[in-house]
């Protein structure tokens, strides 16, 4: 892994509060959210970083559509540290199509683990890359809300913005 001093950061302001974007080689390595948990020193994040350069531009530019209703997913170099068995959920993760939810077990029979729910869900919790990396569409088994780095009234707020933007049999999408 890269020293700190090899990566730069950027503030990006969103409607869920700031979020921090972190580069390293032209690769998002992290998307936090202010007062998240498991969000590293800001010694670790690197130097401010240029706005308009790669990632961040692209990045930028997909999160203010994706919060505006008008995209669904992204498409952006993404380079998250974690273990193995962290890499299969968060890969899991981003097959979880827009505007639906799983409950954790099912990420766990998506990975091929049915039996490592609980671990599943650790994993899903130290996702280092909010929002682009959809860990907000995992609830629990019984419908419920559970868990969120970022707590649960963002949680809410995402899930409520992908349930909007939908299109339902016979529906049109603004601006489509």
């Amino acid at each position: 892994m890269n020293s700190p001093a090899m990566r730069s950061h950027v503030i990006l302001p969103s409607p869920i509060g700031p979020l921090t974007l972190v580069a390293e080689a032209g690769q998002l390595i992290a998307v936090y959210l202010d007062s998240q948990r498991h969000r590293p020193a800001e010694g670790s994040l690197g130097a401010p970083g240029n706005p308009g350069a790669a990632p961040f531009a692209a990045a930028a530019s997909q999160l203010a559509a994706y919060f505006a209703g008008r995209r669904t997913g992204f498409d952006l170099p993404l380079a998250p540290a974690g273990t193995d068995f962290q890499q299969r959920v968060w890969a899991a993760l981003q097959t979880i199509p827009y505007g639906q939810t799983w409950s954790y077990a099912q990420l766990a029979d998506k990975i091929g683990r049915p039996s490592a729910v609980r671990a599943v869900g650790l994993a899903n919790g130290k996702n280092p890359i909010a929002v682009i990396i959809p860990c907000h569409r995992v609830i629990g088994s019984d419908g419920s809300l559970t868990g969120y780095g970022g707590g649960l009234d963002r949680k809410r707020f995402l899930l409520d913005l992908e349930s909007r933007g939908v299109t339902r049999p016979g529906q049109v999408r603004p601006g489509g």
